[in-house]
């Protein structure tokens, strides 16, 4: 669901329709726009505060063979939110393999990608600090 949620705009979308037809299914909640409160912690461990709001989407369906599917995406991308529901309803049918190599795995090399591009970025700017001997011997 990470995958789908932190996606490129239409890119779900995109390898879903690549992977094949798209199946028929019902909204169980149409697709809607919120906000969520975001909270961190001081070092990942301390007391919880609010960062603020951010936008999400969410939506539900159900395929015609019962398999529900559910979705919360960041941003207002209503047609993203509904690929990625349907990516997650059909992920638990038997077209998981076909959804694994034509949808999951670009998405997990696109992510990897920006991971390394942005590693590579900070790395551009790692000083090294080195201690002289001072001769105080």
């Amino acid at each position: 669901m990470g995958l789908l949620a932190k996606a490129e705009p239409g890119r779900v979308a995109d390898l879903l329709d690549q992977a094949g037809p798209r199946p028929e299914f019902q909204w169980l909640r149409r697709p809607e726009t919120g906000s969520v409160m975001v909270q961190g912690r001081t070092g990942g461990t301390g007391a919880p505060f609010n960062l603020g709001e951010m936008t999400v989407t969410r939506c539900a369906l159900t395929l015609a063979c019962g398999t529900v599917g559910h979705a919360y995406i960041q941003g207002r991308n209503k047609a993203d939110a509904k690929a990625a529901a349907l990516v997650d309803a059909l992920m638990q049918t038997a077209l998981a393999n076909h959804l694994q190599e034509g949808v999951l795995d670009p998405l997990a090399a696109a992510r990897d990608a920006r991971r390394r591009a942005r590693a590579g970025e900070a790395a551009a700017t790692k000083v090294d600090f080195f201690t002289m001997a001072r001769g105080e011997d």
